[in-house]
C-alpha cells in the first residue's frame, strides 16, 4: 500500500473531511435516516475522489466492490440477528423477559448495567462484529427501556472490549501490520487506556438511568464490575492478550449476580428513570403471578447462541474445523493519479462462514423457532409476520451499511483517509500528537465500523509518527487501539444494527447525539492519559 503524493495542505485536508462531516450533519442535525445519509455520503465521496483526488473509474469501482463485500460480512450479522429478534418477539418471549427480570431483582439499575454493560461486554468477548448490539438492544427493549436508549447503552457499554475482545482479533491485526519493539509493554499500556472507557461506560449508563442520583447509587457496583473487567484485562494483558478480555468479562457475569444479592441492589430504587418507555406497563407485568411461557423457555434461543458460540470460537478443535472454509474475492491492483496504490489481493476480506457470528445467530434463530413452534407459542401465519418484520427493518439497514462501507473504501483507495491522518500528524507538536493519536483510531473505527480495520489502516502511520517525534511507541500504538475501541460506539454500521433490532430504523441521529458526546469525552480522557504515559 503506497500513500502517493497527495499534497498535505489545509485545502486537501478539508476536502477529504467533507464526506464524514456531511454524514454527521445529515444524521445528527438534519435527522436524516442512515440509509439516506449513507447513500448520499457515498455519492459525495465518489465525486470528491474523482474530481480532487484523481481517482478514476477503476479505483472507484474496485473500492465500491470491496465496500460491498465488507458490508456483506456485517449484514450476515444483521439479518440473522433480526430474524432471532422476530422469532423471539412473535413468540411473546420479550414480555416474559421483563417479568422474569423483575422477579429476579427489583433493581432496574442493576438490570440495565447487567444487560447493557456486563452482558454486552461478554458478547463482545466471545463474538463481536456487532453481535452485542444486535442481541442486547432488543433485550433492553424487552425489559421496558426506551428503544433509543436501548441502542445507546450497549454501544457505550461494549466499546472498551473491542480490542482484546473476540479473542483479541483487533490486537492481533495491530501486531501483524507493525513490528512492535516491546509487545508486552504495548499490550499492557493499551489495557491501561482501555480501562478509562470501561469505567466511563459504567458511570455513563448509571447517569443515563437516573442522572446524578443513579450515578451515586451505582458507584459500588460500577467500581466492582470495572475492577473485574478493566483490572482483569490489565492483569492478563501481559500473560495472554488473546484471553485478556474473555476471562474477565466471563467472571464479571458472576460478579453482577453477586451484586444483585446485596441489600442496596436487591430492591427497587426510589428513583425516577427517564430511560424506561412504559413504567406502568412494566410494573403491571412485574406483578403477574404466573407466565404462560417459562423464563428458561423464553431464553432458550440465547442459551443455544451462547453454547454454540463458545464451542465454535473458544474450543480449538471445533474452531479449527469450522474455520477451514473461507470465502473471499481477488481484486487487481489500482492506482490514483497521485500515485496512491492498493496492491492486488488474492482473497480480500476472506472469512470463515461457519465460524462467523452470523452463522451462530442463524442457528440460534432456527432452533428457537422450532422450540417455540413445538410448544405452540405462535399464532396463525406467524412465519409470514416473522419474515416481513425482518425484511422491513433489514432492508433500510442494509442500504445504510452498504453506503457507509463503500464510502469508507472509496476514501481509503483515493488517499482521503491517509490525508486526514497525515494532516493531523503534520501540524501536531509531539505533546499534541500524543493527545490526538487516539482520535485517529476513533476516526478509523468510525469509517470502517471495525477496530481491526482501523488498526490495519493507521497503526503503521502511528508507529512512524512516534519514531519521528521521539514519542514512546507503546503509548502511541496503545492510543490507536483504544481509540479504535471507542470509535465503535459511533460507527454507523453498529448504530444501524442497533436501530434495526430495536425497531427504530431512521432514528440513527438520535442515537448518535448521545454516543458521539460519550466518544469525544472518552477520547479526550484517553488523550490526557496518553500524554502522561508518553512523557513519563
Amino acid at each position: 500500500m503506497q500513500q502517493g503524493d497527495i499534497p498535505i495542505t489545509l485545502t486537501y485536508w478539508l476536502l477529504a473531511l467533507i464526506p464524514l462531516a456531511f454524514i454527521l450533519v445529515l444524521l445528527v442535525w438534519l435527522r436524516w435516516t442512515a440509509a439516506q445519509a449513507g447513500a448520499l455520503g457515498f455519492f459525495v465521496a465518489a465525486v470528491i475522489a474523482w474530481l480532487v483526488f484523481r481517482s478514476g473509474f477503476q479505483v472507484i469501482s474496485i473500492a465500491t466492490a470491496k465496500g460491498i463485500w465488507d458490508a456483506i460480512f456485517i449484514l450476515y450479522v444483521v439479518w440473522p440477528a433480526l430474524l432471532l429478534y422476530e422469532v423471539t418477539q412473535k413468540a411473546g418471549a420479550f414480555e416474559v423477559f421483563r417479568i422474569g427480570a423483575e422477579r429476579y431483582t427489583r433493581s432496574r439499575l442493576i438490570l440495565v448495567l447487567a444487560f447493557g454493560w456486563v452482558f454486552a461486554s461478554f458478547l463482545q468477548g466471545i463474538a463481536g462484529f456487532g453481535a452485542p448490539i444486535a442481541i442486547v438492544a432488543p433485550l433492553l427493549v424487552g425489559i421496558g427501556v426506551n428503544p433509543v436508549m436501548a441502542v445507546v447503552i450497549p454501544l457505550i457499554g461494549h466499546a472498551w472490549a473491542n480490542l482484546f475482545g473476540t479473542l483479541a482479533v483487533a490486537w492481533l491485526a495491530l501486531t501483524r501490520v507493525v513490528d512492535l519493539s516491546n509487545p508486552s509493554a504495548t499490550a499492557f499500556t493499551t489495557a491501561v487506556l482501555l480501562w478509562i472507557p470501561n469505567l466511563l461506560a459504567g458511570f455513563t449508563i448509571a447517569w443515563l438511568y437516573a442522572r446524578m442520583k443513579g450515578l451515586i447509587r451505582a458507584i459500588p457496583a460500577v467500581l466492582v464490575i470495572s475492577l473485574v473487567q478493566g483490572g482483569g484485562q490489565l492483569f492478563l494483558s501481559r500473560i495472554n492478550p488473546i484471553l485478556a478480555n474473555f476471562i474477565p468479562v466471563t467472571i464479571a457475569l458472576g460478579a453482577v449476580l453477586g451484586l444483585e444479592r446485596l441489600p442496596l441492589y436487591h430492591q427497587s430504587e426510589p428513583l425516577e428513570s427517564p430511560i424506561f418507555a412504559d413504567k406502568e406497563a412494566a410494573e403491571e407485568a412485574g406483578t403477574k403471578e404466573k407466565q404462560e411461557m417459562p423464563l428458561n423457555l423464553a431464553l432458550s434461543p440465547y442459551y443455544i447462541l451462547i453454547v454454540i458460540t463458545l464451542a465454535g470460537l473458544v474450543v480449538p478443535p471445533v474452531n479449527e474445523v469450522l474455520s477451514r472454509i473461507e470465502i473471499g474475492f481477488s481484486y487487481p491492483a489500482v492506482s490514483t493519479g497521485f500515485g496512491v496504490t492498493r496492491a492486488a489481493e488474492e482473497s480480500y476480506g476472506g472469512f470463515a462462514v461457519f465460524a462467523h457470528p452470523g452463522t451462530f445467530l442463524l442457528l440460534a434463530a432456527i432452533a428457537g423457532y422450532f422450540i417455540f413452534k413445538a410448544r405452540g407459542m405462535y399464532e396463525a401465519e406467524a412465519e409470514r409476520d416473522i419474515l416481513k418484520g425482518m425484511g422491513d427493518n433489514a432492508i433500510p439497514a442494509s442500504i445504510a451499511i452498504l453506503g457507509f462501507l463503500a464510502l469508507s473504501q472509496i476514501m481509503d483507495h483515493a488517499g482521503m483517509t491517509a490525508t486526514l491522518a497525515l494532516g493531523i500528524a503534520a501540524v501536531s507538536p509531539a505533546i499534541v500528537y500524543a493527545f490526538f493519536a487516539n482520535f485517529i483510531g476513533v476516526l478509523g473505527a468510525f469509517m470502517t465500523s471495525s477496530n481491526t480495520a482501523s488498526n490495519i489502516l493507521f497503526s503503521p502511520l502511528q508507529q512512524q509518527t512516534a519514531l519521528a517525534t521521539a514519542l514512546r511507541e507503546s503509548s502511541i500504538l496503545a492510543a490507536q487501539g483504544a481509540g479504535g475501541a471507542i470509535g465503535n460506539s459511533i460507527s454507523p454500521a453498529n448504530v444501524v444494527l442497533g436501530t434495526g433490532t430495536a425497531k427504530i430504523v431512521g432514528q440513527e441521529g438520535e442515537v448518535l447525539r448521545y454516543t458521539l458526546v460519550w466518544a469525544l469525552l472518552a477520547a479526550a480522557l484517553v488523550g490526557i492519559a496518553g500524554v502522561i504515559l508518553s512523557f513519563t
